[in-house]
């Protein structure tokens, strides 16, 4: 006795040959949001920012997400097809975005956004994860609508059976994802801004919590079909993740014992 899956139509509305999609309406959801909030935490006193810099910022910021996460989906999971086919690239028609790609292209956003407005890397970086979280919550449910990226066989009573994923039952992975890598996170890193805190720590709470909830969840994620699993026992996802555990749990020990300027209270 599997849930049924609610049939959605991807497409919102079409005007000729242009169509409106739920998984775009997500990531604008998601911009918006983040230019919200964004700009609520900088009208705080004391914020040291202002509404240009958080406009300048959310476009570089903007352009990392997509950049990165189309090279990183590419590398990281097409990376024999890209050889045969390199303007895959280049083929956003056909989908695929990486998270972890589209965090690397933030980080260097973020580190190019600092180093020409001589601002703290660690203050811009504090500044942006709360940012994060609630852009991801969209994302998963625009996985969701689309009925892509399910989980593994089960036989859990709020298993679904996937139009794409044959007659078996799955776990709605991307929901799961959905509650715990955006509004679970996003709720901790809402707690944490609440009190002054060491520059670093913040960011360290997010890549910390990611990569905890994402290396979690991958268990009950179908492995991408062209990868499958490494050794038969851990995803592409929980590798990637890995290093977003260490290095968040390294930064908060980092700015816990060696205190760089205080990342003032935002929320």
């Amino acid at each position: 006795m599997a849930l049924e899956f609610p049939q959605i139509d991807p497409i919102i509305f079409s005007v000729g040959p242009l169509s409106v999609r739920w998984y775009g309406l997500m990531y604008l959801i998601g911009f918006a949001f983040a230019m919200w909030f964004a700009n609520r935490q900088a009208e705080k006193p004391n914020s040291g920012w202002t509404k240009e810099q958080v406009s300048d910022l959310l476009f570089y910021g903007m352009l990392g997400v997509i950049l990165g996460g189309r090279i990183g989906y590419v590398l990281f999971y097409q990376f024999s097809y890209f050889l045969e086919n390199p303007l895959y690239l280049f083929r956003i028609d056909q989908g695929g975005m990486s998270f972890h790609g589209g965090t690397l292209g933030v980080i260097t956003a973020i580190i190019l956004f600092a180093k020409t407005r001589k601002k703290s890397l660690f203050a811009v970086g504090d500044f942006v994860v709360p940012l994060v979280p609630v852009g991801l919550l969209a994302g998963r449910i625009g996985n969701f609508i689309n009925g892509e990226l399910w989980g593994r066989v089960s036989d859990v009573p709020w298993a679904m059976v996937f139009p794409t994923g044959g007659p078996l039952a799955r776990h709605p992975s991307q929901l799961y994802e959905a509650f715990f890598e955006g509004l679970v996170l996003f709720l901790i890193l809402l707690w944490f801004i609440k009190k002054p805190r060491p520059a670093g720590s913040v960011a360290g709470v997010f890549l910390l919590g990611y990569g905890v909830f994402r290396f979690c969840i991958e268990y009950f994620r179908q492995p991408d079909a062209q990868l499958g699993l490494f050794a038969d026992f851990i995803s592409m996802g929980q590798i990637l993740s890995l290093p977003m555990i260490i290095g968040g749990l390294g930064l908060l020990i980092w700015a816990y014992k060696k205190p760089q300027p205080v990342t003032a209270a935002k929320a």
